[in-house]
């Protein structure tokens, strides 16, 4: 992000963002929700690697199908979406999601075996190796060109390097390091048995289609305002401010960090713990000190904002009014996240497809309707009110079919006052940033005390008398 905001005009970042909005939509369908699947069946029988042979010979198939496609129709499709003239990054889009889909199952399979380390160790090669490509096709290549272009070796670089484009050079980053991740995968591919299990896998579609919906709709309210931009926007701006808005958005990512770690370790972690006599009781702790974590998160991110911002380039930062709504929003997204465990415990996913059609209708309903009266404002307060009834609807309904005794007066009482402290914040009229820093930093601290003094007999070991 840095590099990108840095480098790239607003317009041409908001391409970027486009494409991994629809990156993000079309991922959900091509894994149709059998990772959560196979956590499901991979606990309830012994055959786990039947359950993993299934699932993924499962993906693999449908995932080659859809690489055809996009091989056959790839002009029909940059037709459509407006990138006519860039057939080829319908090929780098379908070559990622061909990786990403196909890794998904042997990602879930360490999961589920508290692989953590060879979980990490993939990752990050794949993290790593897409930042160094990115760092050498967008910066290092480019500084060689400028300053040694007479030398023999930088020349003949310089014949088949396209300054002209950058866009392209951010995506074939990804394919190279999503294709390396699958290749370090193959070990585990010879560990595991390939079976397919017809009668096996129908029972898990069954389980997972609602889930492909829920899924969907998630990524709906994820991303779609990206692309609604785009067309909801007068022509000469809606790139430059899907662009904007795109780079802001990126400045929760923190939280967004977080979350996804979070849901890794929690999903399997859900499952495992099912049978345990006070289960209930430590998915309720769970929530609120994820409602902790994730305060503390949002104030330090505002607190410090003089700095955050400085992570996305100057020509981005008009949008920064937007970053408390959307990091309030992803606060949200993160409660109804633990707020889930109570439909895919008792196999009634069919209620996460509901709730999560009802906040795509939110998040279509309010973009359609704001973002041509106050732009990417719009789209940040849709997110957030979608992210906020969904967790309420579901704690609603949760408590019919798996009541959770969550500690509603402190979660509530800890979050509010975060918020509380924000404002306050900026009752401050302080012109010097380093003793505006210093006063944001006491401000933290003492949430984090008060924190500590309500919660201390949790933090403290117990002493034996």
């Amino acid at each position: 992000m840095p590099i990108y905001t840095r480098v790239l005009a607003e317009a041409s970042y908001g391409e970027v963002a486009e494409l991994y909005s629809y990156i993000a939509l079309i991922l959900i369908v091509l894994t149709y929700g059998m990772e959560t699947s196979f956590f499901r069946f991979a606990k309830s029988t012994r055959e786990s690697k039947k359950v993993f042979g299934t699932a993924f010979i499962s993906i693999f198939v449908s995932s080659i199908f859809f690489l055809l496609i996009i091989a056959f129709y790839k002009q029909g499709i940059a037709d459509i979406i407006q990138y006519a003239a860039k057939p080829e990054y319908i090929v780098y889009v379908g070559l990622i999601l061909f990786f990403d889909s196909i890794n998904t199952i042997p990602y879930a399979n360490l999961r589920l075996e508290d692989r953590a380390k060879r979980f990490v160790a993939i990752r990050l090669t794949g993290i790593f190796s897409n930042l160094g490509l990115n760092l050498l096709f967008i910066l290092f290549i480019p500084f060689l060109i400028s300053r040694y272009g007479d030398n023999s070796i930088v020349q003949w670089i310089s014949k088949y390097y396209d300054a002209d484009n950058k866009i392209d050079y951010i995506f074939i980053s990804n394919v190279i390091s999503s294709g390396l991740q699958t290749l370090m995968f193959v070990p585990e591919w010879l560990r595991l048995r390939f079976t397919f299990d017809f009668s096996l896998w129908k029972k898990m579609m069954v389980y997972a289609l609602p889930l492909l919906i829920f899924g969907l709709a998630g990524a709906v309210n994820e991303v779609i305002d990206r692309v609604l931009l785009k067309y909801l926007l007068p022509e000469n701006i809606a790139m430059a401010q899907v662009g904007i808005y795109a780079a802001v958005y990126k400045v929760s990512i923190i939280m967004t960090i977080i979350i996804q770690a979070y849901r890794y370790a929690a999903e399997p972690f859900f499952f495992a713990q099912e049978k345990h006599k006070d289960a209930k009781l430590m998915y309720a702790n769970m929530m609120k000190y994820f409602v902790m974590v994730m305060s503390i998160v949002f104030l330090s991110t505002m607190l410090y904002m003089d700095i955050v911002i400085y992570f996305v380039g100057e020509r981005f930062r008009s949008g920064a009014p937007v970053i408390p709504i959307l990091l309030m929003a992803n606060l949200f997204l993160g409660i109804y996240y633990n707020l889930s465990v109570w439909y895919k415990l008792t196999d009634k996913t069919k209620f996460g497809a509901y709730i999560s059609i009802f906040g795509a209708l939110i998040t279509l309903s309010l973009n359609f309707y704001w973002i041509p009266r106050i732009g990417y404002t719009g789209s940040a307060w849709a997110t957030f009110i979608c992210y906020a009834s969904m967790t309420i609807v579901s704690f609603l309904i949760g408590r019919k079919y798996y009541p959770i005794p969550y500690d509603l007066k402190r979660i509530l009482s800890y979050l509010g006052l975060a918020v509380l402290l924000y404002f306050a914040s900026l009752q401050l009229q302080i012109d010097s940033q380093i003793i505006r820093l210093s006063v944001n930093t006491l401000i933290l601290l003492g949430y984090m005390a008060v924190l500590f003094m309500f919660e201390k007999k949790n933090f403290l070991p117990k002493v034996n008398k």
